[in-house]
This record gives structure tokens, sequence and C-alpha cells, in this order.
């Protein structure tokens, strides 16, 4: 008889709880290893919790809408069988007593409806259905439902600009899960609130809403974040702007169809939008000869695929790179804040395509594998990633990344620089081109395996002579690499 206890994990560095937004199996019901077992919502991310083992959902120690603090046990699985028919005999009886009672000192009921800064649907419009009067408060001694709970039990940064501006998240109109509120809401409310109470609006647009379109497409649920007009602070600015992203929404036209972007391409647009804002984004090129490495690849393809691995020409790359990137520590570290953070490990990210989607799942370490084992990491991660079945670990953590658009023909991209590293490989198409090559003093012309290389970097930390320097080098490793290997 084992107890497996299910925690809250960690989702990155900088994220110390997270919310339960829907359990996906009930008290009772029968879980298998790595099946998806409840989904979490934090500030950065939300994700599936796979089970850490099968057996019986046996209790939930955290409901639907709780925050909780990482490492805080969520569950317990019970993976003796025969106490299986106790567990689904008190499924019912133990979800009756799950419900928790309402939270002391939750928030005081507003004595007077909330006043709205600026009407968010036009008149014209009736308001969806889905969206209830948000500011209700369940009647005294009424248990709260999960949709409360989630909504009320935000994320940490938006109680806090909540509290600091005496703001109760009730008055708030969610857009998240459940209608909880998101970092987006609140600021878009503080600033409604505030262009009401200045001046002619302090903007046009907001303070003049124009009847709707004959054809309008159906509207946004909240007024766009303003401009820094005289209504943030510089700590609220650096919010929005660096720590929210909103994107416009367009007129739908006749044959157009909207659907709704899935979790991976919401939080791919969002983590985009944000890299991009953050990072001084510069790209260099190089091209550099695979024909070296074509050779030893095949000399060697049999024995390697005997041990079980496949040697891609990006197990070349990604082993090339571990070593220079501990020649070239500022382009394995990154910006915290006025600081350079050397990082201490080489955790190279390599991009998998989902199609559609992107992930970047880690090989941590790199610098400590051989070339076959950095292949075989290579192809369990990517495996994996297309499955759906990588752990939240596996992919937080990179210090530098490597994305090979070249697999599908492209000949050099210029990618964007993930968050939190400085820089980014890109590797173009491997193709055979003519060139001139110098043999024996003589110029001649040859036909030659040659791939295009761009680095995307920081110029904050990285300079244009740095970034220079490591793609020679990382060059010269690839163009001269060994004829034995293991």
């Amino acid at each position: 008889m084992a107890r497996i206890d299910v925690t809250m994990p960690q989702m990155g560095e900088s994220i110390a709880e997270g919310t339960v937004a829907k359990w996906l199996k009930k008290v009772g019901d029968q879980v298998q290893r790595d099946e998806p077992l409840l989904e979490i919502s934090t500030d950065k991310v939300d994700a599936e919790i796979p089970a850490p083992a099968a057996g019986i959902l046996a209790d939930l120690a955290v409901q639907e809408g709780e925050t909780v603090e990482v490492g805080t046990i969520l569950a317990h699985i019970e993976t003796d069988h025969a106490a299986a028919g106790a567990a689904q005999a008190k499924a019912p009886e133990h979800a009756a007593a799950a419900a928790p009672a309402p939270e002391p000192a939750a928030r005081p009921a507003p004595e007077q409806p909330a006043p709205r800064p600026a009407p968010e649907q036009p008149a014209s419009r009736p308001a969806p259905a889905a969206q209830p009067a948000p500011a209700a408060a369940p009647a005294p001694g009424a248990p709260e439902t999960a949709e409360e709970r989630l909504r009320r039990r935000s994320s940490p940064l938006v109680r806090r600009i909540a509290a600091e501006h005496g703001i109760d998240i009730a008055e708030v109109q969610g857009t998240g899960t459940a209608g909880r509120v998101t970092k987006q809401d609140i600021l878009a409310h503080l600033e409604g609130r505030e262009a009401v109470a200045r001046p002619n609006g302090g903007r046009a647009a907001p303070a003049a809403p124009a009847a709707p379109a004959a054809a309008a497409p159906p509207a946004p649920a909240r007024p766009p974040v303003a401009a820094p007009a005289g209504g943030f602070d510089a700590n609220q600015l650096w919010e929005v702007f660096y720590g929210s992203v909103r994107h416009p929404e367009w007129p739908v036209r006749e044959n157009d169809r909207l659907e709704p972007m899935d979790r991976i391409r919401r939080l791919t647009a969002d983590h985009m939008v944000l890299a991009k804002r953050i990072a001084a984004h510069v790209h260099s090129f190089i091209e550099v000869d695979f024909t070296r490495i074509d050779r030893i690849r095949r000399a060697n393809r049999e024995r390697w695929e005997s041990q079980g691995a496949k040697v891609s020409y990006t197990a070349f790359v990604a082993w090339a790179a571990a070593r220079v990137l501990a020649e070239f520590p500022r382009v394995n570290a990154t910006i915290s804040g006025e600081n350079i953070l050397y990082r201490g490990a080489i955790n190279i990210g390599v991009a998998v395509d989902l199609d559609p989607g992107l992930i970047v799942p880690v090989i941590r370490n790199a610098d400590e594998l051989n070339l076959v084992g950095i292949a075989r990491r290579i192809n369990d991660l990517a495996a994996r990633a297309r499955a759906r079945k990588l752990k939240p670990d596996e992919i937080q953590g990179a210090t530098f990344s490597i994305t090979n658009p070249g697999v599908l023909g492209t000949l050099v991209g210029m990618p964007i620089i993930p968050e939190g590293t400085a820089a980014i490989l890109g590797t173009g198409a491997i193709e055979k081109r003519p060139v001139v090559v110098e043999v024996d003093g003589v110029d001649s012309i040859a036909i030659r395996l040659r791939s295009f290389f761009s680095l995307g970097y920081d110029h904050r930390i990285v300079d244009g002579a740095d970034a220079a320097r490591f793609l020679a080098r990382l060059k010269e490793v690839l163009e001269s690499f060994p004829e034995e290997v293991s």
C-alpha cells in the first residue's frame, strides 16, 4: 500500500505559487502515470500537471480556485488497488465534505453597486451570457463556488495592484479561466477608472465611444491599456510594457474564420512579444562548411544506430556550441536588473516543431555530454515533446537556444532571443554549393556542403565583436570536427 503526494510544481525560477484552475479527475477516479490530472495557472504560464503515479485519486487537498505555494500537497494518489473500493465509496461523501467554507475576511462585500468607469459593452450589443454581473457577492454564509474562488484568488501581482489602488477584485471583469482577473484586466480597469477622473478623459478614444459599426466583430472585453499619458507611475509603466501583452483585435470579414488560440500559441505569442520588447536584438551571420561533418556522420551512422542513437546535424551543432559557450561566458549569461548574471551551467534549449506550435525542451549540462549523449537527449526530448509528455522542468532553465528552420528548407532566419538568455543560434538549410577552395596554393571551384548560421544576441550584454568571435570559433570547431568521435 503506497500513498503518493501530488504537489504544486515549480513552474519557473521566479514563480512561488500557483492557482488550481481545474481538476481533470475527481476523487475515486483511476489515473495512469503521466495522465493529465489538473490544470494550474500562474502569472506566467498555464499548464496541465500529470499524475506522478498510477492508482486511485484518494483525496483533494486543494480545491479549484485556491492559490498555494510551490511544494504544497494538492492531492494524494493511492496505488494500492485494494484501497480503490474504499476511495470510490467515499467519493460522494468526500466531495460534499471537501467544499470549503467561506474564508474569513476574504474581502468586504461592497455596500453599493460598484461604479463602472466606462461602458465596456455598447448598448446596442447584448452582453455575453457567459459574463454575469461580477460584482454580485454570494449570500452571507453560502459556500463559495469554484468559479468564485478562482476569480477572487487571482495571481499575487493582481492582488498587489488591486490593494495598492484600493480596487475590489469583484469590481473587475475577468477574462481568465472562470472569469479569473488577469494582470491585463486589472491594469485596464485601473486605466479606465483614471480616464473617467481626468478632464476630457485624458485620451480621446475611451472618452467618446463611437457607435458600433454595422457588421462589427465580437468586441474586446476590455479597453486597451493606455499609453502613459499621466495615468501610470514609473513602476506601473514597467509592468504594462514589460509584464503584459495586449494583442489588437481586427474586424472579421466575410468568409473569415475566427477561432481561439490554444494554450501553446497564446504563451508563444505573449513570450515572443515580451522577449522582443526587452532584449536589444541584433543578428550576425556566418557560413559553415559541413562537408567534413557529413563524411564523419556517414562513416559512423551504422555504429551509432546499433547503439540506438540517431545523430543529426543538430546534435553536432549542439555539441560544438556547448564547448564554445564555455569560452564566451557572456553569450551564456543574461541581464538581471543592472547586473550581468553569468550562468554556472550550459543548458541548451533546442526548438521542436509541433506542427502547429513550437516548444523548446532543454539539454541540461550539455557541455558534459559527448556527441552520442547529446543526440540521444535531443531525440528523447523531441519525441516526448510531440507526444505532449514533457515535464515542466524540462522546458525551463535554458541559457542558450538553437533553432533549426533549415530542416524545412529555410536558408537563414533571424530568431527571437528567449527571455532570460542573451543569444539564440539559427541554423539554415545544409545544401551543396559551388565554392572557391585553395588546394596546394591553387584556387579552384569545388562542390561543398554549406549552411548559413545566424546568431541573434542581446546587444545590452553581447557586442558585435563578441558575436563575431563566437561565430568564428563555432565555425572553426565544426569544420575541424575530430574524425574519431564517440
